[in-house]
């Protein structure tokens, strides 16, 4: 329990503290407000109905049912006149499903929600994840009638007003990243990598040359996708190294060029929060060596009305709706991954696509043959996410051009103003550089204290806020990467960081016991 001004208090006792010391962890915690603690109960009190408050104790939904109880009712199927044609496959046991009525399986599941951090409930500093907050405007026009109850096999002249939005956006997506064409089908970002790689080798086959470059080239610091990606493409991932400032080593990339490179995967910013200076000449490289480049576009969020990736020489790169165009995600509703592709790989984007016909109908191609293109084909059953497009593009207009550069110059002075927060109290794993939209910290400040990177991300849970990604990019020692996004304003980043400040606090004093307490419900 950390009281603050103009927040809400509740209590949580710990199992192996000392009410003492307890006590007066809050008063140290709270000497700087305002705000008294307004109750402090045993930590051995308990209730009857085993509840403290509003945390509820929840059973399974299968301790809840009941074989007798349902929530439908249908009527006695008439027994067939000639026997069934079930053909001996009749069912001997349950079904399995918990009888439970309507009223409980709602009351079970609104309990079991109320447990989830959400980005509505505060800040969510997950690195490499862009948890930003979702505008409520984008879900009222998701669910217009038009968009929420269409079917993707009406006809199309019905649904006119459905394609338009995939066009507009297809447009959208095409103006911000300079790119050739956009393939709107995938249905999240690692599908997004697998369709722009799936691109890549139907080029590198329609040139007669699969059997000679089998070789992607991924950084250390990559995303766990690039080279699982590669490797169901059939390419095998070869690593590059890293320089001492958290870039790519582009000599080390001149050393590794060969006839058998196929391409490289490569994320900007990167996964340590820095962008890749270099990265037009690392681009130059690769197209004489005959190569293509891959660029992970997980980390748009920084570059969003800045820079177009064509201008980079990018070749494909998938664009993760639910995370720069503030879409739901974890947990929220399904992802999308636009690909964006370059005048070299265009003609392999798959179907289906929008296009937009003299007459200023829409059309939607799904067959190969109406335009004569080498497609990959089709890799989704329909249209891609239909629900995302909408909330996307609902954020665009919005926006528009120079709100969207806004957003990406608000996400970069966020995560710059965390990290001079934290500066001293935390180890930087690159101190002498700006970060983009995420600050990248190693373990080093723990040293001695007893204390890991997996503990304070606990004591953050305890603190009521969500940890940041640990652990992770792999090439920092016990790594910690906060992303606060754009959406948070500067009281949530002082709050946060005055949190993580005092947990350091803490931990360089001795009082270790804090960060290995657990509670009793």
């Amino acid at each position: 329990w950390r009281p603050r001004e103009n927040r809400d208090l509740f209590h949580l006792g710990f199992a192996s503290s000392q009410d003492s010391m307890y006590l007066a962890t809050l008063r140290a915690a709270n000497k700087k407000s305002s705000v008294l603690p307004l109750l402090v109960a045993s930590r051995a009190k308990t209730t009857f109905s085993g509840n403290k408050g509003l945390h509820v104790r929840e059973s399974l939904i299968f301790e809840k049912a009941n074989d007798e109880r349902t929530g439908v009712e249908f009527e006695q199927a008439p027994e067939p006149k000639k026997g069934n044609r079930l053909g001996g496959l009749e069912r001997t046991e349950t079904i399995g499903l918990p009888g439970i009525s309507e009223g409980l399986a709602v009351r079970h599941y609104v309990k079991l929600s109320k447990l989830n951090y959400n980005i509505d409930q505060g800040i969510y500093p997950l690195g490499s994840c862009t948890m930003k907050y979702n505008p409520r405007v984008n879900e009222k026009v998701a669910r217009y009638p038009g968009f929420s109850a269409i079917h993707p096999l009406q006809p199309m002249k019905t649904a006119q007003g459905a394609l338009e939005v995939i066009y507009r956006l297809q447009e959208w997506l095409g103006k911000l990243t300079g790119m050739e064409r956009v393939a709107m089908s995938p249905a999240a970002g690692a599908h997004g990598e697998l369709c722009g790689m799936m691109c890549i080798r139907q080029a590198i086959e329609d040139r007669g040359e699969a059997d000679q470059r089998k070789i992607v080239l991924v950084p250390a610091s990559a995303h766990g996708t690039n080279p699982a990606t590669a490797v169901m493409c059939g390419f095998k991932p070869l690593y590059l190294e890293a320089k001492a400032d958290g870039r790519i080593d582009l000599e080390d990339l001149k050393s590794k060029m060969n006839d058998n490179v196929a391409a490289m995967m490569l994320t900007n910013p990167n996964t340590c929060g820095l962008f890749e200076r270099e990265i037009a000449d690392a681009a130059e490289i690769l197209h004489k060596n005959g190569s293509f480049f891959y660029c992970d576009g997980a980390n748009f969020n920084a570059l969003l009305g800045r820079v177009k990736v064509a201008d980079l020489g990018v070749d494909a790169m998938h664009i993760n709706l639910h995370k720069t165009f503030s879409t739901p995600h974890g947990g929220g509703g399904p992802g999308s991954g636009p690909v964006v592709l370059s005048h070299r790989l265009a003609k392999y984007a798959p179907i289906s696509y929008v296009e937009k016909t003299e007459e200023g109908s829409y059309k939607l191609i799904e067959c190969p043959t109406e335009t004569g293109a080498a497609t990959v084909g089709r890799i989704k059953g329909f249209h891609g996410q239909m629900g995302m497009f909408v909330r996307a593009l609902a954020y665009c207009m919005a926006h528009g051009v120079d709100g969207l550069r806004q957003v990406s110059g608000d996400a970069v002075l966020n995560a710059n103003y965390l990290s001079e927060r934290l500066r001293g109290t935390f180890s930087h794993a690159y101190p002498n550089e700006r970060c983009m939209h995420e600050v990248l910290f190693s373990d080093h400040f723990l040293k001695g204290t007893g204390v890991s990177t997996l503990d304070m991300a606990k004591a953050l849970l305890d603190e009521g806020y969500h940890p940041f990604t640990m652990y992770w990019p792999l090439v920092v020692s016990g790594a910690m990467l906060m992303e606060p996004t754009e959406t948070e304003s500067k009281e949530s980043l002082d709050a946060y960081a005055d949190t993580l400040i005092h947990l350091v606090k803490e931990a360089k004093s001795g009082n270790k016991q804090m960060f290995k307490e657990v509670w009793k419900w």
